[in-house]
C-alpha cells in the first residue's frame, strides 16, 4: 500500500512540474499584439507591412504572436486579411512576455476612442516589467494609459504642438511626456516609433516598424 501511495504522489508531482514548466514556457514565448480598430487609411498596407513584418520578426526570434482587438472580429482589407483575432476582454496577460501595438493607419486625435480594454493591459504589463511597444498613432494608447509621464517617446510630430501639416489640435493626453522626435525611442520598457508604413508613404520619412520590433525583442530577451 505504501509503495502505491509513493508511486501516486510521484506521478502527481511529475504532472504538476510538467504543467508548470509548460505554462512558464508559454508565458515566455508568447507576445500579445493589440490591433487598433477604427477607420484606416490603408488597411492592406498596414496588414502586410506592419502586422506582417512584426509577426515575421517575432516568429523568427522564436515567439508566438497572438493578435487581439476589442471586437475580436477578423480584420479584412481589400487584398489582405487577418482571420484569427482574439477578444481583449478574454486575454490573460500572464500568458505573454510583452505587448506590441501596430499603428494600423488609424488616425490621431480626434480619431476613434482608445480601447478601454487595451489601457489596463498596457498598465499592467509595464507594472509587471513587461516591454510594451507602440508604433506611430498607437502611442495614443500609452498616452491614454498615463504611462508616458516623465518618459521619452516618439511620435510623427509633437502631439502637443502638431503643426499645420498634420492639421491636428494639441493632444492633452501626452502632457508630462517627453517628446523625442519621430525615430524609434526607448525609455525603459516603453518602446515607441513615430513613423508607420502609411506615414512613410505620405511624409517620406523612414518607418520604424522593423527597428521597433527588434528593440522589443531585445527588451524581452530570449524565449523561455
Amino acid at each position: 500500500m505504501r509503495k502505491v501511495s509513493i508511486f501516486a504522489v510521484t506521478v502527481i508531482l511529475a504532472v504538476v512540474i510538467s504543467f508548470s514548466s509548460q505554462a512558464f514556457a508559454q508565458s515566455g514565448s508568447k507576445v500579445l499584439m493589440i490591433a487598433r480598430e477604427g477607420y484606416s487609411t490603408d488597411l492592406d498596407l498596414t496588414i502586410k507591412m506592419e502586422v506582417g513584418v512584426m509577426t515575421l520578426l517575432l516568429k523568427n526570434a522564436g515567439f508566438e504572436v497572438e493578435i487581439a482587438s476589442t471586437s475580436g472580429q477578423p480584420i479584412l482589407g481589400s487584398t489582405q486579411k487577418i482571420e484569427k483575432v482574439s477578444r481583449l476582454s478574454q486575454i490573460k496577460l500572464e500568458n505573454y512576455a510583452g505587448v506590441i501595438m501596430p499603428c494600423m493607419a488609424v488616425g490621431m486625435l480626434p480619431g476613434p476612442p482608445v480601447s478601454s480594454e487595451a489601457v489596463p493591459i498596457v498598465k499592467k504589463a509595464l507594472a509587471e516589467g513587461k516591454p510594451v511597444a507602440a508604433a506611430a498613432n498607437a502611442g495614443t494608447v500609452l498616452a491614454e494609459a498615463g504611462v508616458l509621464k516623465g518618459k521619452k517617446y516618439a511620435f510623427a510630430t509633437d502631439p502637443l504642438n502638431p503643426g499645420k501639416e498634420f492639421a491636428q489640435i494639441p493632444d492633452k493626453r501626452f502632457e508630462g511626456g517627453i517628446y523625442s522626435g519621430p525615430g524609434v525611442v526607448q525609455d525603459g520598457k516603453i518602446i515607441t516609433s513615430g513613423i508607420c508604413p502609411t506615414l512613410e508613404r505620405f511624409v517620406g520619412m523612414q518607418n520604424g516598424t522593423a527597428e521597433l520590433t527588434k528593440r522589443f525583442i531585445t527588451a524581452i530577451g530570449s524565449p523561455k
